[in-house]
Order: structure tokens, then C-alpha cells, then sequence
């Protein structure tokens, strides 16, 4: 694993303050603007985000008491909330926003090494220990700082995040149908395989086009043989 609980900290740190400074001083017209994820307005995905928060913030709760608290009541209400979160006023949306962001980081700094230490269950129900709850969130904050159509591109998030990203998702897709690709970070040397159907495919490129095209998001890759690279399934 090429990260350390302490490089998720600041990446979630740095992923926060790129999400909230992209958002800054958006009234409606802003918010009701497509965001780059298909079928959201960007009110859907700061709403998401914000759920996001306070649903890690259950994670950082159970941590902190025992009390088995999970992240959303169920899937179905996660929904709710971010369709609810979609119709609200600017100005609410965005207190909602950095109130979620405040509360869930004190949940953290208050939290002991024992209490890091403790069990908790993502809403993919896997159990992990807390000290994941920044590494998830820093997920979140960063890939959707992008996914906000705003300027910020996987080129502005810290090298160390793209690659710990790249980990992530390959292990996830790792057992899944897809292509066969072996994928080579150009400025880092860095690799990835992902075992698949077919003739495997090589893919070249800078990191951030390599997280951008693992993540599903909008890359220039292509394959070294000047093909398309090919399509991935979703990886969440």
C-alpha cells in the first residue's frame, strides 16, 4: 500500500479546500449548472458531498463511542437526501457544505489512537479500521473537486493521491469483468495490470490522465498502438 494514514490526512485536507474554493461565491445560477457527472446539476454533487461528510462523521462517531452508528440508514435515503440537497436554496446548500466539512473534520482531531483504531463499516460493508475514514474522504473530495466542472483537473490533485487512487481502483477492478490493460504512469514510472478478457492492451500516459481513465472520468489516453484505450466498467 503506498499510502500512510497521515498522507490520507492531508489529502483529504487538500481535496476539501479544492472542493470548497471551486464552489466559493456560486449563487444559482452556478449551482444549477451541469457538474461533469451525467444527470447532475452541480446541487447534486455538493449535496452528495455534504452527505458524504456527515455519513463519515457517523463512521467517526462510532469510532469515538463504540455506538454502532452507519454511514446512511440505507441506500435508499442517501438518495433522498441528495435529490432533497439538489432543491435547496445557494446559499443553504453551501452552509450545509463547509458545516459538514467542520463538523466531520473536529469529529477527526478529537479522535485518540484507540478510538483510530476501532472497527467501522463503509456503506459498501466492508469493516476497516477508522484510521480509513480520512483516505475515503479524501477520495471524495478530490475526484469530485473535478467532477464539479469548475477548472480543477486531475493534474491539480498531489502526485502521492493519484497514485494511492490508482492502487485503490485497480484492486477494486481487479476481480471484475473487463479488459485486460497494463497501464504505465509515462512521468513516474509507475504500473498497473488489470487482468481481463482478451488480448491484454498497453496503455502510456501521464498519472493524471492514468487516474482520470481508472476513476471513469474524461482522459486523452490511448492505447500504444494509437488505438482508443479501452472502456472500463464503473468501479464503484
Amino acid at each position: 500500500m503506498r499510502r500512510t494514514f497521515e498522507d490520507a490526512l492531508s489529502w483529504s485536507a487538500t481535496g476539501t479546500r479544492l472542493f470548497l474554493d471551486a464552489a466559493a461565491g456560486w449563487g444559482e445560477e452556478q449551482y444549477l449548472a451541469p457538474s461533469g457527472l451525467p444527470g447532475w446539476t452541480r446541487k447534486h454533487l455538493v449535496a452528495h458531498v455534504a452527505a458524504n461528510a456527515d455519513a463519515l462523521g457517523n463512521l467517526v462517531r462510532w469510532a469515538a463511542t463504540g455506538e454502532e452508528t452507519p454511514m446512511y440508514s440505507s441506500m435508499e435515503q442517501r438518495n433522498a437526501d441528495i435529490e432533497a440537497g439538489s432543491v435547496k436554496p445557494a446559499a443553504e446548500l453551501a452552509a450545509w457544505l463547509h458545516g459538514s466539512a467542520d463538523r466531520l473534520t473536529a469529529g477527526t482531531v478529537a479522535l485518540s489512537s484507540a478510538q483510530w483504531d476501532a472497527e467501522v463499516v463503509t456503506a459498501q460493508g466492508r469493516t476497516v479500521p477508522a484510521t480509513e475514514i480520512p483516505w475515503l474522504r479524501a477520495r471524495e473530495v478530490c475526484v469530485h473537486a473535478v467532477d464539479l466542472a469548475a477548472g480543477v483537473s486531475f493534474a491539480d490533485l498531489p502526485a502521492g493521491f493519484l497514485t494511492a487512487l490508482a492502487d485503490d481502483i485497480t484492486g477494486k477492478r481487479r476481480n471484475a469483468p473487463g479488459p485486460a490493460v497494463v497501464l504505465t504512469a509515462a512521468d513516474t514510472g509507475d504500473g498497473w495490470e488489470l487482468p481481463g478478457e482478451g488480448d491484454t492492451t498497453a496503455v502510456t500516459g501521464p498519472l493524471a490522465e492514468v487516474a482520470a481513465y481508472l476513476a471513469g472520468r474524461p482522459h486523452a489516453l490511448t492505447a500504444t498502438d494509437g488505438s482508443p484505450a479501452p472502456a472500463l466498467p464503473a468501479w464503484l
